[in-house]
């Protein structure tokens, strides 16, 4: 949410943190800005919009030294008043995150003088800083009283017009990068946005300064330099671009069965790396959006094999919730960015619990990496398209790990060597699926005003997650139900040609949801299935079907997601959506 980047170096500063811009779009925005020095004062261009309008006032100055910023409004509507930077007196700030107390600070400020011309608590944390540098020419100093003051998460990058050649930066919840290359030294809130220049970089932590000038950078804590360990991204380039594909949705759903295959050789090879969550007595899963949804899975299969009760909670939820948690309560966490604010404020309340903390997470060293007791990667790679499909598939198949090792120790696995074989079919699988014409089941669907999804147990937890792609990228509007609620009220907006898609893979209930699925038919509906080759049904249940191979329950979610996928990507794409940045959406959630 939101994208930052600055850069201090030998080259011309603006393309760079232009093109950087550009690198972090897929975190969501609906303004753009940059500032930099300009004969010794802050020259600031911002616009309302897509990069290339604030692109298209630019003018020919060459500055070295340049931060810039897109901006996902939360205080006060998408403008040029609300973009940043913002400048107050002496600072000139980019920000991502959100200042919680930022009214009852703007009216301690107003008191001393200070006039606001945005809605942003942005502009009220600029205020602030200028207010303590005023009275403190330490900057040091003045960081350290801004952390006790504000409350809330922040990012900032900020120009002291007193001292031109450098960049401060300061993290409290949102996070922040410092790269260095042989052509000047960034700091980013994404590692996309500096991939181009170098790999290398330090990972703020959190109340962490940073000091960026040209050829240096140095590090504080409460006022104290400190050393930090040089990182080194793992992936190149090419993972944070399109490779010919029309958009990174696209790219990231084909790259589906090689980081499954990939994930599958590394984790079956090292099985220990698998936390042993069996000596808990119950099982807390915490996350948001796709992420909640994999955990619905990730809990009924726990529950089937490892014989545990496990509950699963929206995180901005779980945080102002009773919670019964202590000692011997596991609470997982799953979290693609590992940065997901709501998701983060829950770990920190689970620990001061005693309980004991899993992360779930795609980013090396992200937040909930670091502060989880145990981590668990699932090594997907730069995921780009705001819409999770890659991260999505490997969370669930994360959670199928953990329960194949809980079954192995209760004894409630009997086949072992079936659920592998049916594992390591999993990218063959996918690959089968991804080469079917979605075109033509799109064309029938893509002008609907209503769809639904139905299924039960497993099967109305990848609903969840199959209507949720389609209304991110779509859209459209569509809703999930357990099948046999449809009856108890939501039947009566079925009309003639509503679209109902029914997802089938378990066998031990589908029977049911074809009861259902012919309730809908004889209203009218027109019925897409998603169903396991091996499950008998009427040729008049559906008007079209899409079959998937006959996988343990343990392996066939990942395998009965794609088609969904594919299917919100084809009707977005005959929509002519930006689908890798929909509307109102953001990649990674920093903020409540």
């Amino acid at each position: 949410m939101c994208g930052i980047i600055g850069y201090n170096g030998v080259k011309n500063a603006i393309p760079i943190v232009i093109n950087g811009l550009k690198n972090l779009e897929y975190r969501g925005y609906d303004s753009s800005g940059i500032a930099y020095f300009l004969q010794d004062k802050v020259k600031i261009i911002k616009e309302k919009g897509r990069i290339k309008d604030l692109e298209s006032i630019l003018d020919s100055s060459k500055p070295t030294l340049c931060i810039g910023h897109t901006r996902w409004a939360t205080h006060g509507k998408p403008s040029r008043e609300n973009s940043h930077p913002h400048q107050v007196g002496m600072i000139t700030i980019v920000h991502n995150g959100i200042i919680e107390n930022y009214a009852s600070l703007k009216e301690k400020l107003k008191d001393e003088g200070y006039l606001f011309q945005s809605e942003t608590d942005t502009e009220v944390a600029c205020a602030l800083i200028d207010s303590l540098y005023k009275k403190n020419k330490n900057k040091l100093e003045v960081f350290e009283d801004v952390k006790k003051i504000l409350k809330g998460s922040y990012a900032f990058l900020i120009l002291f017009a007193d001292e031109k050649d450098t960049i401060y930066a300061i993290r409290e919840g949102s996070p922040l990068i410092v790269a260095t290359s042989s052509i000047g030294n960034f700091v980013a809130s994404d590692i996309p946005a500096i991939l181009e220049y170098t790999k290398n970089y330090y990972l703020l932590l959190e109340g962490e300064i940073a000091v960026i000038k040209q050829d240096s950078v140095h590090f504080f804590q409460d006022k104290k330099e400190i050393q930090k360990e040089l990182l080194t991204f793992q992936f190149d380039l090419a993972s944070a671009k399109k490779d010919g594909y029309s958009h990174f949705m696209l790219k990231e759903i084909h790259e589906q069965p090689t980081v499954i295959q990939n994930f599958l050789e590394y984790y079956l090879d090292n099985l220990e790396l698998i936390p042993d969550i069996s000596l808990y007595e119950k099982i807390h899963i915490v996350a948001c959006g796709s992420a909640y949804h994999a955990g619905l899975i990730g809990s009924f299969l726990i529950e089937k094999y490892g014989d545990i009760e496990v509950e699963v909670f929206i995180a901005s939820e779980y945080r102002y919730k009773k919670n019964f948690l202590n000692e011997n309560t596991l609470v997982i966490f799953i979290s693609q960015s590992g940065e997901t604010a709501d998701t983060i404020a829950c770990l920190r309340l689970a620990k001061s619990y005693q309980a004991k903390t899993l992360g779930i997470v795609n980013v090396v060293g992200s937040t909930i990496a670091r502060e989880a007791d145990q981590v668990i990667y699932i090594n997907a790679g730069c995921e780009i398209a705001v819409a999770t499909t890659k991260a999505y598939t490997l969370q669930v198949l994360t959670t199928s790990l953990l329960a194949y090792k809980l079954g192995l120790k209760t004894g409630l696995i009997q086949d072992s060597e079936k659920i592998l074989s049916d594992l390591k079919k999993l990218p063959d699988e996918i690959q089968k699926i991804l080469s079917i014409d979605y075109e033509k089941l799109a064309k029938k669907i893509y002008k609907k005003h209503d769809i639904f999804f139905i299924g039960r147990l497993l099967d109305y937890y990848l609903s969840e997650e199959g209507s949720l792609k389609l209304k991110e990228i779509s859209y459209l509007h569509s809703e999930t139900y357990p099948a046999g609620e449809l009856k108890h009220g939501t039947i009566s907006l079925i009309e003639d040609k509503t679209p109902v898609i029914a997802v089938l893979t378990d066998e031990s209930i589908y029977e049911k949801t074809i009861s259902n699925i012919k309730e809908v038919k004889a209203r009218g509906a027109y019925t897409i299935g998603i169903k396991r080759e091996s499950l008998e049904v009427e040729e008049n249940i559906f008007d079209d079907v899409i079959e998937i191979a006959n996988l343990n329950d343990l392996a066939i979610s990942p395998l009965a997601i794609v088609p969904l996928q594919m299917l919100a990507y084809t009707v977005a794409n005959l929509l002519g959506y930006d689908i890798d940045k929909p509307r109102n959406l953001a990649k990674s959630v920093t903020v409540e």
